[in-house]
């Protein structure tokens, strides 16, 4: 099982993880607002999650007992796109079985769980916030899963030794996906396989990306998703990637440029 020696560290998050594993029968009319509870995936019951009953008042308790500014728990609810990508993933345990796989900007962890239940040869769960890490580390324990974690911001660089790339609501604020599109080309580009869970928030490429299943959503997902009713799940054309490559670059840059000359 994976272990991760910083867990502790991380200000308020180890006695929440810890009573939520321990009382996985805490449902959402007993939990308290500001702590977490054990609960399966709406779309995707043969998951549970370490989830907040109420992300914002989580977000203020964490900030208080770190005495800083915290990034928002995107790692605290089972976001849309990531359902839809992780029952897809179940649903075709083909698409990664035997395969090395890479979840980025994984959050909660749910894809990258999805994937070693389906039977992926490995499976790296990829987030630059440490209580994402801690947090997907809970979650794989939770559910019996050997995940390999991993802090690093990937996206500017080349994966080797990765057949399959999993992104489940990455591209959730353009910033974000200024940044991912041209990733993924590159994934694509080196021969490895992509598959992108959204919602459509407003920034998918839909020139290049096509759709291959789409899901109805259980409207108790995160409050955050109550409008969003259908979720895709969708893969780059071949034919498209180079051209996407080099436009998502040139929209990075302007991005870049935009936030220089502010």
């Amino acid at each position: 099982m994976p272990v991760r020696s910083d867990t502790a560290v991380l200000p308020g998050l180890e006695p929440l993880v810890s009573q939520a594993l321990s009382a996985p029968e805490c449902t959402a009319e007993t939990a308290s607002v500001d702590r977490l509870r054990l609960a399966a995936v709406p779309l995707v019951p043969e998951v549970r999650l370490v989830m907040a009953e109420d992300a914002i008042v989580l977000w203020a308790r964490l900030e208080a007992e770190a005495g800083h500014v915290l990034p928002p728990p995107f790692w605290a609810s089972a976001w849309t796109g990531g359902q839809g990508l992780a029952r897809y993933i179940l649903d075709h345990p083909d698409t990664v079985a035997g395969r090395h796989v890479l979840d980025v900007a994984s959050g909660s962890g749910l894809v990258a769980i999805a994937a070693a239940i389906a039977g992926a040869a490995g499976v790296t769960a990829n987030d630059i916030d440490p209580y994402s890490i801690a947090a997907i580390n809970a979650n794989a324990h939770a559910n019996g899963v050997e995940l390999t974690l991993s802090s690093s911001d990937l996206l500017d660089g080349d994966v080797d030794g990765v057949d399959v790339v999993l992104a489940g609501d990455a591209l959730y604020h353009p910033s974000v996906a200024a940044r991912m599109l041209p990733f993924f080309a590159r994934v694509v580009a080196n021969g490895a396989r992509v598959l992108v869970g959204d919602p459509d928030r407003g920034h998918l490429a839909h020139d290049w990306l096509e759709r291959v299943a789409t899901y109805e959503v259980p409207m108790n997902g995160a409050p955050e998703d109550a409008q969003l009713h259908l979720t895709s799940v969708l893969k780059p054309r071949r034919d498209k990637v180079d051209d996407r490559r080099g436009r998502a670059t040139r929209l990075r840059s302007e991005f870049h440029d935009c936030r220089t000359r502010e």
